[in-house]
């Protein structure tokens, strides 16, 4: 490869980092369809499984070779390919939207398998169709809400969970914690012969074997399951699953609009840190290999994943992209998944997200001017009602309950009174990704007093809801639900034209810093 280096040292750490991020969602996605669900172990691990690394070991070559060519073209050594991995809110939806209710009815595994892979194609349309758009978009969505719209999903859907889980064997996440300090956020690292990543794992699995905290038998239990099931094309019965699939295509848009978004910010992630990736190739990439992999068997869309300033500050190169995604890819195949988590526990591993969560969030201080960091903070609260939804849903569904007014449920009312703002945490918490930036362009637009583009962006808020993409749990036109926030959204707006009249009026030009 000329001059470009295949594996720097910072690749070890960066590919453990980078796998246990996307193993994570791997393990969510197969439990929920095992046991939520109720689809036969056989079928998931045959069909599902093999299609998903092989899209993931598709998407991490390519970003690999992006990153081959951007170092061959700048001559530069530094240079750190895109993460990749699985979209974690689309497993969610996928998963609760389609999948749950079509198999209660039909209890076909495989019909219901080929309606989500249509809901994946216009998923991936979306990131095709769109790839020709992203330049335009990053140029006028300003940085510091690009950058702070991907540090909160960072922070809470990355930082948080993993460090509730540390929480949990603090007797092994702690060590592993404070090692990341030591050699990562310190600028004197300790043992520094050995890859911080490979530390991490032997001390954390070593001190989990002396306190017992892992089972032998689980070990056992997980080399059951092992069997070679490479991914295979699936193509019969499309055209009898398309009527089938119509009412549920509509809630593809507004995941896969965010999931456009979510892919731009993390190509301007990278273009901050100094590595510039096309954003069309990006996305084309994306939306090509979540298509292939839906023909291989997997509804599942792949994206680019968040962390590509934490895995630069670890010293990665281009190695991690293809070792990450290759293991993935051969734990798929031999249907290993169980057997890694029997042996290392998680408690070693997930401290590293912890430290992507607060690389992303530092990003955003350390590169935007210091007068729009108000603006940061208002990108956060979508992120962090969406996290909260998500776990108040979780807990309630744990108990056996949903919100409402029936029998084996809980009123809105009641958690109001209880202190919980249920109705306001749907409310922001549907489509976080999009209100985020809506939020963000609205703030900083403010804060630097060109009001027109807060103007614009107030506006959009008010379409999107009109149509049901945010603030709403589906898709439809002026839902009653939705009106209240359309008017809120166009008294914004009209507030904004205010302004702008009046610097106009008295001559008062844009804010600078």
């Amino acid at each position: 490869m000329g001059n470009v280096s295949l594996w720097r040292k910072g690749d070890f750490a960066a590919s453990f980092g980078l796998f246990v991020n996307v193993l994570t969602d791997f393990l969510v996605m197969i439990s929920l369809l095992i046991a939520v669900v109720g689809m036969p172990k056989e079928f998931v691990f045959k069909q599902i499984v093999p299609g998903f690394g092989f899209a993931v070991l598709l998407s991490g070559i390519m970003f690999a070779y992006f990153a081959y060519k951007l170092a061959k073209k700048t001559g530069r050594t530094n240079i750190t390919a895109l993460p990749s991995g699985s979209s974690s809110p689309g497993i969610f939806l996928i998963v609760f939207v389609i999948m749950l209710p079509l198999y209660h009815q039909t209890q076909d595994a495989a019909f219901t398998t080929k309606v989500a892979i249509m809901w994946c194609f216009v998923e991936a349309a979306i990131l095709i169709i769109g790839a020709f758009l992203g330049e335009t978009i990053r140029k006028l969505v300003p940085r510091t809400v690009l950058l702070a719209a991907l540090a909160g999903l960072a922070f809470v859907f990355l930082g948080m969970n993993p460090m509730l889980q540390s929480f949990e064997m603090p007797v092994v996440a702690f060590v592993a914690i404070i090692i990341i300090f030591m050699n990562w956020l310190s600028k004197h690292p300790v043992f520094k012969k050995v890859p911080t990543g490979l530390l991490l794992i032997l001390v954390g699995t070593a001190i989990a074997w002396i306190a017992g905290y892992q089972n032998p038998a689980d070990v056992t239990e997980a080399l059951k399951s092992f069997g070679f099931n490479p991914p295979m094309l699936h193509l019969n019965g499309f055209g009898d699953s398309f009527n089938a699939a119509l009412p549920y295509l509509l809630t593809a848009v507004p995941l896969g609009l965010s999931n456009y978004i979510f892919n731009l910010e993390n190509v301007e992630a990278a273009a901050v840190c100094g590595d510039e990736y096309k954003t069309r190739d990006v996305m084309l990439t994306n939306g090509i290999c979540s298509a292939i992999g839906g023909l291989c068997g997997n509804p599942f869309p792949v994206t680019v994943y968040v962390g590509h300033a934490g895995w630069k500050e670890v010293g990665a190169g281009l190695g991690y992209s293809i070792a990450s995604s290759s293991a993935i890819f051969l734990l798929s195949i031999f249907s290993l998944m169980g057997l890694l988590l029997a042996v290392v526990p998680i408690a070693a591993i997930v401290p590293m997200l912890v430290f992507i969560a607060i690389v992303t969030g530092h990003q955003v201080v350390k590169e935007s001017p210091k007068f729009e960091a108000p603006a940061i903070f208002v990108c956060f609260f979508p992120w962090v009602a969406t996290w909260a939804l998500t776990a108040v849903n979780n807990a309630l569904s744990a108990a056996g309950m949903t919100v409402g007014n029936g029998a084996d449920q809980v009123s809105s009312h009641a958690l109001h009174n209880a202190g919980l703002f249920y109705d306001g945490l749907v409310a922001l918490g549907n489509g976080a990704p999009i209100t985020s930036v809506i939020w963000g362009c609205i703030a900083v637009f403010t804060i630097r007093n060109t009001p027109i583009g807060g103007i614009i962006a107030a506006v959009l808020g008010a379409i999107l809801t009109f149509v049901g993409a945010i603030h709403t749990s589906t898709l439809g036109l002026a839902q009653d639900i939705a009106m209240p926030f359309v008017w809120g959204y166009l008294l914004m707006a009209a507030f904004l034209a205010y302004k702008l009249y009046v610097n106009k009026k008295d001559n008062i030009g844009p804010v600078t810093e």
